[in-house]
């Protein structure tokens, strides 16, 4: 059980490495550092985009509009946070 742990807490660090590195990414894509018209670039982006969406889009749903501002990634940051603090607490139930 401690192995079905380690798993658990690898894809939370995965999922939350993917989330850091699009936001930043669209910080670079906006202030256009980054250009989506370099082949490498676009397939990042798009890669990241087609692999987050569908745990943003739930979340997009459940928050109100905020004028631009994106707010899912954080939410969802701060759900991935929660879940591997739930796991660590409860680790003993894993051994």
């Amino acid at each position: 059980m401690q192995s079905l742990f380690e798993i658990l807490m690898l894809l939370l660090n995965v999922l939350w490495f993917f989330i850091i590195a699009h936001v930043i990414m669209s910080w670079l894509i906006n202030f256009q550092v980054l250009n989506t018209q370099q082949q490498l670039v676009a397939q990042i982006w798009y890669g990241l985009n087609r692999l987050l969406e569908p745990i943003y889009g739930p979340v997009r749903r459940i928050l109100p509009p905020m004028g631009g501002i994106d707010l899912a990634p954080l939410a969802v940051l701060i759900a991935v946070a929660a879940l591997r603090i739930i796991l660590v607490n409860n680790y003993a139930a894993f051994v």
